[in-house]
C-alpha cells in the first residue's frame, strides 16, 4: 500500500511540474505584455500632451512654453488664436490683429515673406541670424546681461521697466534699437514697412521666467497693442523646405531584416522566460570545508608581502598594537593613537608625547623600516605587559 501511494504522489507530481511552468510563463508574458502597453501609452500621452510641445509654445504648460504669456493677453482682454499653419495663419489675419511667432526656421524665405505680407503688425519672439539678414533690421551684436531699460521713443515701452536680456542687436540703419544702446539693443523695431519687432525672448517670456524682472510688461507692450494676436508656432509639418531624408541603417537593409530581428528577439525572450532558473526557497547547505582563521591571516600577509606595500602593512601592525594595548591599559576599544600613547606613556613612567610618532606616524617606505617598526612595537607591548604584571610578582 505504502508502494503505491508514493507512485501516485510521484506521477502527480510529475504532471504538475508543466502546468506550474505553463502558469509562470504565462505570468511573465502578461507581465511584459504591460509594461509594453504602457509605455506605448506613455509615449503617447507624452507627445500629444502640452508638455511635449516646442519652446515658447503658447499652449504649453512647460518651463520653456508661454502658455502664462497667452493667458496674460487674454486676462488683458487681447484675444490669442493658435495657429500652426500658415495656411489658417493668412485666413486668421485682418487689420487689427498682431501676428505673434517664433523664429520660422522651417519656412523657406519665399514663404516667410508670403506669410508676412498681409500682415500689418508681425512680432518675432525669437530670432536667428539668416532671419535678421532676410529681415534686413539688424545683426547680432556683443554685450552683458546687465539689467536694460526702454532708452527709445517707442511709447510702448514706456512703463515696462528693467529686463535682463539675453540677447543682443545691433540695429541696421531706420530701425529703432530700445532696451540697451544704440549698438547693442535688446529689441529692434522697424516701422519702415508697416510694424515690425525683433526680441529673442526664449528667456523672457517663457513660463519659468515671465514673472521676472519686465518681461510680462514687455510681453504685453509687443503683443497687446492691438485687439487680436495670430500665434503661428512653426513645425515641420507645415515647412515647405524640401531634404533629402539622410540614408539609416534600416533604409539601407532589405524590408525583412527588421521584422527577423524582431522575430528573434521574441523568441530569445521567450526561451529565456521558459528555460531561465527560478529563485525558489532558500536551502541550507553546509560548506565542504573550513577555513582557519591563521590561514586566512597567512594568505593576507602573503599578499601584502607578495605586493611590497610596506605602508598597508604598517597600518595593520600599528593597527593590531593599538587594539591589543587599549585592552591591556583599560580603555575602549576604539580609543585613539593619542589616548593609548600617552596612557602608555604614564604606565611607563616615560614622558607623555613619546610614543605618538610610534603609533601614528608617518608609514615606513621599504621593508628595513618595516622591520624597524615592528620591533619597536613588539617592544613596547612586551613593556606593557611586563609593567602590568611587575606588582603582582612584587607581591
Amino acid at each position: 500500500m505504502t508502494t503505491v501511494a508514493s507512485d501516485e504522489i510521484a506521477v502527480d507530481t510529475t504532471a504538475e511540474r508543466p502546468r506550474r511552468r505553463t502558469a509562470s510563463l504565462l505570468g511573465w508574458l502578461l507581465v511584459a505584455a504591460l509594461v509594453v502597453a504602457v509605455a506605448l501609452a506613455a509615449s503617447q500621452l507624452a507627445a500629444s500632451g502640452p508638455g511635449a510641445r516646442g519652446t515658447l509654445d503658447p499652449e504649453s504648460r512647460s518651463g520653456t512654453g508661454a502658455l502664462a504669456l497667452a493667458e496674460l493677453l487674454r486676462d488683458q482682454g487681447v484675444e490669442v488664436e493658435v495657429v500652426r499653419s500658415r495656411a489658417a495663419a493668412a485666413a486668421a489675419l485682418d487689420e487689427d490683429t498682431t501676428l505673434a511667432l517664433t523664429n520660422p526656421y522651417t519656412l523657406s524665405d519665399d514663404a516667410l515673406a508670403d506669410l508676412l505680407a498681409p500682415a500689418d503688425r508681425v512680432v518675432f519672439l525669437s530670432t536667428g541670424t539668416h532671419l535678421l539678414a532676410e529681415l534686413a533690421i539688424g545683426e547680432n551684436a556683443s554685450g552683458s546681461a546687465a539689467p536694460r531699460t526702454a532708452t527709445c521713443a517707442v511709447p510702448e515701452f514706456a512703463e515696462v521697466g528693467a529686463i535682463r536680456p539675453d540677447r543682443l542687436f545691433s540695429p541696421a540703419d531706420d530701425v529703432t534699437g530700445c532696451f540697451g544702446e544704440d549698438d547693442a539693443a535688446a529689441v529692434l523695431v522697424d516701422e519702415r514697412d508697416g510694424y515690425r519687432a525683433v526680441v529673442e525672448g526664449v528667456k523672457l517670456f517663457s513660463n519659468a521666467a515671465l514673472a521676472e524682472d519686465g518681461n510680462a510688461a514687455l510681453g504685453l507692450a509687443l503683443l497687446g497693442q492691438t485687439d487680436r494676436v495670430v500665434w503661428y508656432v512653426p513645425s515641420f509639418e507645415d515647412t515647405d523646405i524640401e531634404g533629402t531624408t539622410p540614408d539609416t541603417l534600416g533604409s539601407l537593409t532589405p524590408d525583412w531584416v527588421t521584422p527577423a530581428i524582431l522575430l528573434l528577439l521574441a523568441a530569445g525572450l521567450a526561451v529565456a522566460l521558459a528555460r531561465g532558473r527560478r529563485f525558489g526557497p532558500l536551502v541550507a547547505e553546509t560548506l565542504p570545508v573550513t577555513v582557519r582563521a591563521s590561514e586566512t591571516m597567512h594568505g593576507r600577509a602573503r599578499l601584502t608581502a607578495r605586493a611590497a606595500d610596506a605602508p598597508h602593512a604598517a597600518d595593520a601592525l600599528r593597527e593590531g598594537t593599538r587594539r591589543r594595548l587599549a585592552r591591556r591599559l583599560g580603555l575602549a576599544v576604539h580609543a585613539d593613537a593619542d589616548e593609548i600613547a600617552d596612557a602608555a606613556a604614564d604606565r611607563l613612567r616615560i614622558p607623555r608625547g613619546t610614543l605618538q610618532s610610534l603609533l601614528a606616524g608617518p608609514p615606513p617606505t621599504d621593508d628595513a623600516a618595516l622591520v624597524a617598526l615592528a620591533r619597536r612595537l613588539d617592544e613596547l607591548e612586551t613593556a606593557v605587559e611586563t609593567s602590568a604584571q611587575s606588582p603582582r610578582s612584587g607581591t
